[in-house]
């Protein structure tokens, strides 16, 4: 078979320890796969959670909006909308979950904080500013896990790989040219011991027959 090792008991010590490492890996590797799946099975429940809280959220959100149209009228909201600065300062940090990094946002701040005139405008525009800002703190949880749920798939998809290219292509290759090896080391130490065995019979034989030869000399 192409590619073979030589069957000599200094391959047959080194595949020993390759096997021994290979399923080593495989073990750790299959434990990676079990805890990441936990937690993405954690993850998907809680995006199933928010992507039904968003639901009630953004509905909440339009509501507010009508009722803000119909007391300032469309044109006006829209021009306070346009005096809403973009969000700032959202902080994003990283956590290792079995070497793959997820995204963890800090908490958005939930207090009012208007950026237009309170004379020009209602309680009905506050509400849908504040209805708004919760629609936007929810999306951001929900990319938040949608990211950790993408990230934990593709790792989980790449150690499923490792871990089946071990069981049953690495592995099992190596198992099998193992056995090569001991068999063919085997059949040479029995070649060997029938060699042996052959040459102390003939030696036997010779030393007989030079014993027989001294006796019918005398």
């Amino acid at each position: 078979m192409a590619g073979r090792l030589a069957p000599t008991r200094g391959n047959l010590v080194k595949l020993k320890k390759s096997i021994a490492q290979a399923q080593s890996g495989h073990d750790l590797l299959e434990q990676k796969r079990q805890v990441l799946m936990m937690e993405l099975v954690r993850h998907i429940e809680e995006a199933k959670t928010l992507q039904g809280d968003i639901a009630v959220v953004f509905g909440d959100a339009y509501a507010a909006l009508q009722r803000a149209n119909v007391s300032l009228g469309i044109d006006e909201v829209e021009d306070i909308a346009h005096s809403v600065p973009m969000l700032s300062g959202i902080v994003v940090r990283l956590r290792s979950v079995m070497g793959v990094e997820i995204p963890d946002i800090d908490e958005i701040d939930h207090s009012i904080k208007p950026s237009y005139s309170f004379s020009g405008s209602t309680g009905s525009m506050d509400e849908a500013y504040h209805a708004f800002r919760n629609v936007l703190i929810a999306l951001l949880k929900l990319a938040e896990v949608e990211t950790c749920v993408y990230r934990l798939a593709i790792q989980i998809r790449k150690t499923h790989r490792r871990v089946n290219a071990l069981e049953k292509v690495v592995i099992p290759k190596s198992r099998e040219e193992l056995v090569f090896i001991q068999s063919v080391l085997e059949e040479g130490e029995r070649e060997d011991f029938v060699r042996m065995k052959i040459a102390k019979a003939n030696r036997q034989k010779k030393q007989s027959a030079q014993s027989e030869e001294k006796r019918n000399a005398v």
